[in-house]
Protein backbone atom coordinates (compact mmCIF):
# COMPACT_ATOMS: atom_id res chain seq x y z
CA UNK A 1 0.00 0.00 0.00
CA UNK A 2 1.24 3.50 -0.78
CA UNK A 3 -0.37 6.01 1.57
CA UNK A 4 -0.32 9.57 1.11
CA UNK A 5 -0.41 12.61 2.98
CA UNK A 6 0.74 16.30 3.50
CA UNK A 7 1.92 19.33 5.87
CA UNK A 8 2.02 22.93 4.32
CA UNK A 9 1.21 26.24 5.71
CA UNK A 10 -0.77 28.46 3.36
CA UNK A 11 1.78 30.76 3.29
CA UNK A 12 4.39 28.04 2.01
CA UNK A 13 4.79 28.11 -1.62
CA UNK A 14 4.91 24.27 -1.84
CA UNK A 15 3.31 21.63 0.42
CA UNK A 16 5.08 18.47 1.49
CA UNK A 17 3.27 14.91 0.62
CA UNK A 18 4.81 11.75 2.00
CA UNK A 19 4.12 8.61 0.17
CA UNK A 20 5.15 5.66 2.80
CA UNK A 21 4.75 2.10 1.45
CA UNK A 22 3.20 0.00 4.15
CA UNK A 23 2.52 -3.93 3.61
CA UNK A 24 0.03 -5.87 4.79
CA UNK A 25 1.42 -6.92 7.94
CA UNK A 26 1.82 -2.91 8.99
CA UNK A 27 5.87 -2.71 8.74
CA UNK A 28 6.89 0.33 6.72
CA UNK A 29 8.89 -0.68 3.29
CA UNK A 30 9.95 2.51 2.33
CA UNK A 31 8.73 6.32 1.58
CA UNK A 32 9.00 9.16 -1.08
CA UNK A 33 8.10 12.71 -0.90
CA UNK A 34 6.77 15.65 -3.69
CA UNK A 35 6.53 18.82 -3.25
CA UNK A 36 3.21 19.90 -4.57
CA UNK A 37 2.27 23.72 -5.57
CA UNK A 38 0.08 25.27 -2.92
CA UNK A 39 -3.10 26.42 -5.28
CA UNK A 40 -1.82 24.96 -7.99
CA UNK A 41 -2.47 22.17 -10.75
CA UNK A 42 0.36 19.66 -10.37
CA UNK A 43 -0.55 17.31 -7.48
CA UNK A 44 -0.69 14.43 -9.67
CA UNK A 45 2.16 14.52 -11.83
CA UNK A 46 3.93 15.70 -8.28
CA UNK A 47 2.42 12.33 -6.92
CA UNK A 48 3.43 10.18 -10.47
CA UNK A 49 6.96 11.99 -10.22
CA UNK A 50 7.39 10.29 -6.44
CA UNK A 51 5.88 7.08 -7.38
CA UNK A 52 8.08 6.32 -10.40
CA UNK A 53 11.41 7.65 -8.08
CA UNK A 54 10.18 5.09 -5.31
CA UNK A 55 10.47 2.35 -8.19
CA UNK A 56 8.29 -0.55 -6.72
CA UNK A 57 7.10 -2.75 -8.60
CA UNK A 58 4.57 -4.41 -5.14
CA UNK A 59 2.65 -1.54 -4.97
CA UNK A 60 -1.02 -2.62 -5.03
CA UNK A 61 -3.06 0.16 -4.06
CA UNK A 62 -2.35 3.92 -3.43
CA UNK A 63 -4.63 5.51 -0.54
CA UNK A 64 -4.76 8.89 -0.39
CA UNK A 65 -5.87 11.29 2.33
CA UNK A 66 -8.43 13.47 0.05
CA UNK A 67 -7.89 14.88 -3.43
CA UNK A 68 -7.75 18.07 -2.60
CA UNK A 69 -4.38 18.49 -0.99
CA UNK A 70 -2.04 21.12 -1.00
CA UNK A 71 -4.96 24.18 -0.92
CA UNK A 72 -7.14 23.11 -3.48
CA UNK A 73 -4.54 21.30 -5.82
CA UNK A 74 -6.91 18.36 -7.04
CA UNK A 75 -5.49 15.25 -7.41
CA UNK A 76 -6.65 13.60 -10.69
CA UNK A 77 -7.20 9.49 -8.89
CA UNK A 78 -8.54 8.16 -12.73
CA UNK A 79 -5.16 9.57 -14.37
CA UNK A 80 -3.26 8.13 -11.37
CA UNK A 81 -4.43 4.70 -11.99
CA UNK A 82 -4.45 5.19 -15.63
CA UNK A 83 -0.49 5.78 -15.40
CA UNK A 84 0.14 3.33 -12.98
CA UNK A 85 -1.75 0.42 -13.61
CA UNK A 86 -2.32 0.59 -9.85
CA UNK A 87 -5.84 1.39 -8.08
CA UNK A 88 -6.18 4.50 -6.08
CA UNK A 89 -9.04 4.78 -3.12
CA UNK A 90 -9.18 8.50 -2.12
CA UNK A 91 -10.10 8.67 1.68
CA UNK A 92 -11.96 11.64 3.85
CA UNK A 93 -13.60 11.53 7.06
CA UNK A 94 -16.48 14.21 6.98
CA UNK A 95 -20.00 14.78 5.08
CA UNK A 96 -19.48 17.59 2.65
CA UNK A 97 -21.63 20.28 0.62
CA UNK A 98 -19.11 20.47 -2.14
CA UNK A 99 -16.08 22.35 -2.75
CA UNK A 100 -17.52 24.37 -6.03
CA UNK A 101 -18.85 27.51 -4.22
CA UNK A 102 -14.76 27.55 -2.97
CA UNK A 103 -13.38 26.87 -6.02
CA UNK A 104 -14.93 29.65 -7.78
CA UNK A 105 -14.06 31.86 -5.11
CA UNK A 106 -10.37 31.51 -4.72
CA UNK A 107 -9.89 30.13 -8.63
CA UNK A 108 -11.85 32.15 -10.83
CA UNK A 109 -9.79 31.64 -13.96
CA UNK A 110 -9.71 27.64 -13.62
CA UNK A 111 -12.73 26.52 -11.41
CA UNK A 112 -14.23 24.71 -13.96
CA UNK A 113 -11.55 22.54 -14.57
CA UNK A 114 -10.80 21.65 -11.50
CA UNK A 115 -14.53 20.85 -10.61
CA UNK A 116 -14.17 18.47 -13.53
CA UNK A 117 -11.63 16.89 -12.23
CA UNK A 118 -13.26 15.91 -9.11
CA UNK A 119 -16.36 15.00 -10.90
CA UNK A 120 -14.53 12.79 -13.15
CA UNK A 121 -13.75 10.53 -10.09
CA UNK A 122 -16.92 10.33 -9.33
CA UNK A 123 -18.92 10.88 -6.33
CA UNK A 124 -17.81 10.21 -2.49
CA UNK A 125 -19.49 6.84 -1.52
CA UNK A 126 -20.01 6.58 2.88
CA UNK A 127 -18.97 3.44 4.17
CA UNK A 128 -19.11 1.77 7.66
CA UNK A 129 -15.96 0.82 8.92
CA UNK A 130 -15.37 -2.50 10.87
CA UNK A 131 -14.10 -0.21 13.59
CA UNK A 132 -17.56 1.25 13.84
CA UNK A 133 -16.51 4.55 11.74
CA UNK A 134 -17.52 5.90 9.10
CA UNK A 135 -15.56 6.84 5.92
CA UNK A 136 -15.95 8.51 2.74
CA UNK A 137 -14.26 6.92 -0.54
CA UNK A 138 -13.81 7.62 -3.76
CA UNK A 139 -12.10 5.14 -6.38
CA UNK A 140 -10.62 4.40 -9.39
CA UNK A 141 -9.26 1.26 -10.57
CA UNK A 142 -11.11 -0.87 -8.01
CA UNK A 143 -14.95 -0.93 -6.33
CA UNK A 144 -16.66 0.15 -3.24
CA UNK A 145 -16.44 -3.01 -1.73
CA UNK A 146 -13.01 -3.99 -2.47
CA UNK A 147 -11.75 -0.85 -1.53
CA UNK A 148 -13.29 -0.71 1.70
CA UNK A 149 -11.96 -4.11 2.58
CA UNK A 150 -8.44 -2.89 2.05
CA UNK A 151 -9.45 0.09 4.60
CA UNK A 152 -10.40 -2.57 6.91
CA UNK A 153 -7.42 -4.21 6.89
CA UNK A 154 -5.26 -1.10 7.02
CA UNK A 155 -7.32 0.05 9.81
CA UNK A 156 -6.58 -0.91 13.42
CA UNK A 157 -8.84 1.64 15.22
CA UNK A 158 -10.99 5.14 14.22
CA UNK A 159 -11.41 5.68 10.83
CA UNK A 160 -7.33 7.18 9.60
CA UNK A 161 -5.96 3.73 7.75
CA UNK A 162 -2.27 3.28 8.86
CA UNK A 163 -0.96 4.04 5.52
CA UNK A 164 -2.25 7.63 5.78
CA UNK A 165 -2.04 8.31 9.79
CA UNK A 166 2.01 7.36 9.45
CA UNK A 167 2.21 9.43 6.24
CA UNK A 168 0.97 12.56 8.26
CA UNK A 169 3.10 11.76 10.96
CA UNK A 170 6.17 11.76 8.58
CA UNK A 171 4.80 14.49 6.10
CA UNK A 172 5.13 16.66 9.63
CA UNK A 173 7.68 16.07 11.67
CA UNK A 174 9.48 16.38 7.91
CA UNK A 175 8.11 19.79 7.44
CA UNK A 176 8.17 21.14 11.07
CA UNK A 177 12.01 20.29 11.30
CA UNK A 178 12.72 21.38 7.39
CA UNK A 179 11.03 24.76 7.86
CA UNK A 180 11.53 25.28 11.59
CA UNK A 181 8.30 26.52 12.71
CA UNK A 182 5.94 25.28 15.43
CA UNK A 183 4.09 22.77 14.69
CA UNK A 184 0.53 23.64 15.92
CA UNK A 185 0.31 25.90 12.77
CA UNK A 186 0.54 23.43 9.92
CA UNK A 187 -2.42 21.89 8.22
CA UNK A 188 -2.38 18.30 8.25
CA UNK A 189 -4.26 16.50 5.37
Amino acid sequence: MLGVAESFKKTDTNSLAVGLVMRGDFRIDGFGICRPTIGGRDSTESLLGMFRRLNRQDIRAWMLGGSLISWFNVVDIVELYRETEVPVVCVTYHPSEGVEKYLKEYFPSDWQSRLETLEEAGVRTPVDLDTGHKAFLTTAGVGIQNAKRLLDNFTLDGRIPEPIRVARIVAAALHRDTHGNNHSEHTII
